[in-house]
């Protein structure tokens, strides 16, 4: 018997391998995907980003989404439409994949209902841990697992217990600085952005080498802080780690108290295995923790594992929010700014953060609001990758006629030598509500039979007006930067890689499925530090705030083991 099973290994699931495996505890890991090496990563756009190199195919593992349309709720299985919530089926998970933008969350994010009031029709809650006990642990992502950036103050810059990043900032783009002249134009404060990549080597990494293929595809240098990167190896070299790849966990078994003593999986030959433990620790990613938990039915769990409250996979969160971008053609720059323009860094790392609470008298939420005030957002600017495929893709149609031949070609030509295309991403609370949730899908079966998920991706009308006003301040500052032709989307699909929610912690175990350390109520051996145990996701990308909480769930575990 092991002390710990650890069932996945991406940005939930790092922390704890490292710190259990350096404290001297035998941990062994169940990934579901394969142990992709540094050199295997490849910059092949082909097979990163049509082909889904990375993930389980629609086919063999579909997933079933229920999206609202005019005639109610619409079940739709991956395997007809090819959408699907899987972002990184390996070892390292999506941290492989992740664009890395790496923001804390504010103090009032831990207080949301207390600060802002509650929102009807939005299951908003309060956090039960402050912010106050998260900041040390991001300082210790920020030191450990590799952040770049420059702390610049700012009106709702949050606490911290060092004065900047361990690592100087990215190399950036010349236009970089056109956003910041934009902003002080218009009076708002455009800031560095911090990136979990390092522009320094370290442990072993190479710093990031600007290969501007990133967010979606692997780092071959291991620039970008994935877990695999950051994580995995220190801890598989202490000789504490056993880590299984293609071992897909389909149960997690309980005696008569409820106490899991075995987690079974086929492993790749679909081969029936299992793994017993003394503890056991589970981040597949949101709605694969749920899928497993509610899969895994006993007599004391009729209901799921850690279910007989009928929280798992309630409250299921994404990102809120959307983006949008403008043109600066070049035959409108001076000599000096085209050469800037012509700039091939795709890195900018700058953002806005001044509306991440709104204060304004005109917008309408705020007119509502008891104290005249709403939790907003955070901007993000950026610049149009280096893939020429969504480039050329973006060629095809003149209005709604279909370009093929000469034409295309020629507008091509222009698209790809005569302009640049400036990009915004406004981030903002996806509220939780009682129609954003993950269940088992009744007839929809993964290739070892077991039910898939099912998840339904209601979401709350006030996430887009918020997302709204955020990105109209956004176009301010693409518009001062002279950018044309500029377009926003704002709406309700959510993205299929900032995925949260569905095992909330809280203090009461009737309306959450863990307590504040992440250890399941109902079940006294079993963790889950993935991004499930967010009861709300901030303004920002989920995934600096679930490796912190791993850090800091991982120091719990070991008072747990002693």
């Amino acid at each position: 018997m092991t002390d710990v099973c650890v069932i996945g290994s991406g940005a939930g699931a790092g922390p704890v391998i490292y710190e259990l495996s350096k404290a001297g505890y035998k941990v062994v890991v169940l990934e579901k995907g394969p142990w992709i090496k540094t050199e295997d990563f490849t910059k092949d756009e082909q097979l990163v980003t049509r082909h889904d190199a990375y993930v389980p195919t629609n086919k063999d593992e579909p997933q079933v989404t229920e999206r609202l349309t005019s005639n109610g709720y619409k079940a739709e299985s991956s395997a007809d439409t090819g959408r699907n919530f899987q972002n990184g089926s390996c070892i390292g998970g999506s941290s492989n994949f992740m664009s890395a933008y790496f923001h804390r969350l504010k103090p009032k994010d831990f207080k949301l209902l207390s600060t802002y009031g509650p929102v009807k029709g939005a299951n908003v809650v309060d956090w039960p841990i402050s912010y106050d006990e998260m900041e040390p642990f991001y300082t210790k992502v920020e030191s450990v697992v590799g952040v770049s950036g420059k702390v610049v103050e700012h009106k709702h810059h949050e606490p911290r217990s060092t004065p900047d990043y361990p690592y100087p900032p990215l190399v950036s783009n010349g236009i970089a600085e056109w956003y910041v002249k934009a902003g002080k134009e218009l009076g708002y404060k455009i800031v560095p952005a911090a990136r979990g990549i390092i522009s320094e080597p370290s442990n072993g990494r190479k710093a990031c080498y600007h290969s501007n293929y990133c967010g979606s595809f692997g780092c071959s240098s291991d620039g970008k802080s994935s877990s695999r990167a950051a994580l995995i190896p220190d801890a598989v070299a202490t000789g504490n780690v056993d880590i299984r790849p293609n071992s897909k966990v389909f149960n997690l078994k309980t005696d008569d108290s409820g106490k899991i003593i075995e987690a079974e999986y086929y492993n790749e030959t679909g081969v029936k295995q299992s793994v017993e433990a003394k503890l056991f620790v589970v981040a597949c990613q949101a709605i694969e923790t749920s899928r497993l938990l509610l899969m895994s039915k006993s007599e004391a769990f009729p209901n799921g594992l850690a279910n007989n409250s009928g929280q798992v996979g309630k409250n299921m969160i994404f990102a809120g929010g959307g983006g949008g971008s403008a043109y600066i053609r070049y035959e409108d720059l001076s000599a000096e700014d085209l050469e800037t323009a012509k700039d091939k860094n795709t890195f900018i790392n700058q953002c806005l953060v001044d509306f991440y609470e709104i204060d304004d008298p005109e917008f309408d939420l705020c007119k509502e609001s008891p104290t005249g005030k709403v939790k907003g957002g955070n901007i993000d600017f950026l610049i149009e990758h280096s893939n020429p495929m969504p480039k050329a893709y973006r060629c095809k149609y003149s209005g709604s006629r279909l370009l093929f031949g000469s034409e295309l070609k020629e507008k091509m030509k222009d698209y790809f030598t005569q302009q640049k295309r400036i990009r915004f991403e406004v981030f903002c609370d996806w509220h939780p509500t009682d129609d954003c949730f993950t269940t088992l899908s009744e007839d929809v079966k993964d290739k070892w039979g077991d039910p898939v998920a099912k998840v339904r991706t209601g979401y709350h009308q006030r996430d887009l007006k918020i997302g709204n006003y955020l990105a109209d301040r956004a176009l301010e500052v693409m518009e001062k930067v002279g950018g044309i032709k500029s377009t926003k989307s704002v709406t309700g699909n959510p993205p299929s890689n900032l995925i949260a929610g569905g095992c909330r912690f809280g203090n009461d175990p009737k309306t959450s499925v863990l307590d504040k350390n992440c250890k399941a109520h109902e079940v006294p051996n079993l963790y889950v530090t993935d991004g499930s145990f967010m009861p709300t996701g901030g303004s920002a990308p989920h995934t600096f705030t679930i490796y912190a909480n791993s850090f800091r769930v991982a120091e719990k575990i070991k008072e747990h083991l002693a």
